[in-house]
């Protein structure tokens, strides 16, 4: 997958912990750790709009886009 979360950079940066950003934001530390780690599959809005508010920041400096080789096409298909 091609996006990328930028969640370590910014923890870095804020000198903050995942557990003191999950109390703020209101998420467990297993689900921060998922985005964290570029295994999530998706975010809500609501949530991102948590972290920008408390690491003082725009989605951008959070996701970024890094083109690499194609994936599999099935991969991103709805179930439904």
């Amino acid at each position: 997958m091609p996006i990328r979360i930028r969640l370590d950079r910014l923890l870095l940066d804020r000198r903050m912990s995942l557990t003191e950003l999950a109390d703020r934001v209101g998420v467990t530390i297993a689900n921060l750790s998922i985005l964290k780690t570029g295994k999530a599959r998706a975010v809500r809005f609501s949530t991102l709009a948590a972290l920008c508010r408390e690491l003082d920041c725009q989605p951008g400096d959070l996701v970024a886009y890094e083109p690499g080789p194609p994936d599999d096409p099935d991969e991103d298909m709805d179930d439904g």
